[in-house]
């Protein structure tokens, strides 16, 4: 499992976190940007599904959201993934994402990990590859919302990553 380093953080995101998620998405350059008030209600109804990487004076400096599936209450859909330009390349998304699952699976019997990722955002890809592979985990692949399913303009086709059977991390 990979963990965050010693002076950072994992925590649930609380209402107070809502606008450092909406910046940190803005400034991700990858991410479709969502209203800052939808950053707010996902801190307060979807904390528990979710988490953030606190630096030492507190503030969030990346973060994962996610829910569990009300038709698959055994899969956690990870929303939206991102960290801060000056805390990359420290391993926090995969710390954050070990430690949201981790905390998941010790609640209740999370056993697959769903997201979807635009094709050529090689990060994602990277992050999700190394993920299952640190879980014991297969990846399936499918387009989940082809490119002519969006009503506001191009956007790339949207591909469900299906991750699992989860194992504990090695």
């Amino acid at each position: 499992m990979t963990a965050a380093p010693a002076e950072l953080r994992i925590d649930r995101p609380s209402v107070a976190d809502g606008a450092a998620l909406w910046r940190i998405a803005r400034e991700s350059g990858s991410l479709d940007l969502n209203s800052s008030y939808s950053y707010l209600l996902w801190c307060r109804d979807f904390a528990g599904t979710s988490a953030v990487v606190r630096a030492e004076g507190g503030d969030a400096v990346g973060f994962v959201t996610g829910y569990v599936r009300p038709a698959d209450p055994r899969t956690l859909l990870v929303w939206q993934v991102a960290v801060d330009a000056a805390y990359r390349g420290r391993g926090l998304a995969a710390a954050l994402l070990d430690g949201l699952t981790a905390r998941l699976m010790a609640e209740r019997p999370i056993t697959a990990v769903e997201t979807t990722i635009t094709p050529g955002n090689t990060a994602s890809e990277r992050l999700f590859a190394s993920y299952a592979a640190r879980h014991g985990a297969e990846v399936g692949r499918e387009v989940l919302f082809g490119a002519g399913l969006f009503p506001d303009g191009p956007h790339d086709p949207e591909v469900l990553y299906r991750i699992g059977p989860l194992s504990r991390p090695r």
